[in-house]
Parts: C-alpha cells; sequence; structure tokens
C-alpha cells in the first residue's frame, strides 16, 4: 500500500456518519445556543446606538447555531463537505454593515459557532469571556473629545470671514470641511474642537444676516 492509498483511506475516515451521534448533536446545539445567547446580551450591554436592531441581535444569535449546524454536516460526510463548500462560496452578502463593532460581533457569532461544531466547547467558551473582558476594558479607557460640526446659512455672501474670526475666538482647533455659495446665500460646514459650545453658537447666530447656526456631534458617519 502506497502513501497515496493510506492517505486516501485516513482520509476518508476522517468522514463517517458514526461519529455524529444524536448526543453529539444535542450536546453542540445547546452549548452554542447558550454561548449565542450569550453574545446576544452582550450585544445589548454595549451597544449604545439609539436605533438598537433587535432584529440584528437576533440574527447574531441565530447565526450561530446554523454555523454550528454546518460545522457539523460538513463533519459527517466527505460529499455534503464538499458540497457545502462549493454552495457556500457562490453566496454572496449585500447587506451593508456600518458599525465596526456589528462586524466584530458578526465574526464573533460565526467562530463561536465553526468552534463548538468542531466540539472545542472549552475554547468556545474561553474566547467568549476573554473577548468581553477585552471590549469592555477599551470601553473604560478615556478618548479625547471628537470634533464638532458647526452648520452656518447666511444670506451674508461675504460673511466667511466675520464667521471663522468668532470661530477662532473660542476653537483651539478649527477646518472648513464644505463651503457652498448660491444666490444670495453661503453655506458653511466647520469642523472644531470647543467646549464653550452654547456661547460660540449665540455669537454666530447673531451676526448680520445669519438664517441659522448649528453644532452637530458626529462620529464619521455623518453626511451632508
Amino acid at each position: 500500500m502506497g502513501f497515496k492509498d493510506v492517505f486516501k483511506k485516513s482520509f476518508l475516515e476522517g468522514f463517517t456518519s458514526m461519529d455524529i451521534t444524536t448526543g453529539k448533536i444535542a450536546a453542540t446545539l445547546i452549548v452554542t445556543a447558550l454561548l449565542a445567547l450569550y453574545i446576544f446580551a452582550i450585544y445589548r450591554l454595549v451597544t449604545r446606538k439609539v436605533f438598537y436592531s433587535k432584529n440584528f441581535n437576533i440574527s447574531l444569535a441565530v447565526m450561530s447555531l446554523i454555523t454550528a449546524a454546518i460545522i457539523l454536516a460538513m463533519q459527517s460526510n466527505l460529499v455534503i463537505s464538499l458540497g457545502m463548500v462549493g454552495a457556500l462560496s457562490i453566496v454572496r452578502f449585500r447587506t451593508a454593515i456600518k458599525d465596526p463593532m456589528d462586524l466584530a460581533f458578526l465574526f464573533w457569532s460565526i467562530s463561536i459557532g465553526i468552534i463548538c461544531g468542531a466540539g472545542l466547547y472549552e475554547i468556545a467558551l474561553v474566547t467568549s469571556v476573554g473577548v468581553t473582558v477585552f471590549i469592555l476594558v477599551l470601553d473604560m479607557l478615556p478618548v479625547g473629545k471628537a470634533p464638532m460640526m458647526l452648520v452656518v446659512n447666511s444670506s451674508e455672501m461675504n460673511g466667511e470671514k466675520a464667521v471663522l474670526d468668532v470661530v477662532g475666538k473660542y476653537a483651539r482647533y478649527y477646518k472648513v470641511k464644505s463651503r457652498n455659495l448660491s444666490k444670495g446665500r453661503l453655506d458653511l460646514v466647520i469642523e472644531l474642537k470647543v467646549k464653550e459650545e452654547s456661547a460660540l453658537v449665540s455669537e454666530v447666530a447673531a451676526l448680520d444676516g445669519m438664517i441659522s447656526a448649528s453644532m452637530i456631534s458626529h462620529d464619521g458617519e455623518v453626511t451632508f
């Protein structure tokens, strides 16, 4: 018997349905479900978005179970394993995920499904606890205050200098991000770091020709 035959035999022996018992399936799905509920709770705890998506959170838990079931099926039969690889390779997910934290939770959920499907429950448990501690510790670290956006609408076409003079009195840093001139109207978007926000907005709003002045906080995803 040559090396090719030995490799072929050992490879095919790795795909015996006798190894996938009802008890193993039940144990895998139960452990995965418990860890999926844990991810569900942690996501709800750490997310601070106003528009919290319960459907997305549910999908995280469901995805762990589905992934674990796929891994179990791939272990049971060589034909199913190759078929799964082929089927999953042509799937394209079009849903855009804008928040990096959502992407991290999505990858966490899929990883737990893979690890539990492979029967490595201890690794899945330790990983989940470690990821949770890591997220909470990093979330508690102090960060600098993010820049604000001052949105100015004025009927004074030459009023930009007056606005920037006022901004310069209050802001440690500022930069004009958008400048739009139209018939009888000046629109400015200024990124700045300032402590006395109310005083700045009040003084800008009191300038000649000023239609409106708004201060907006942003996280890098605001679109004008």
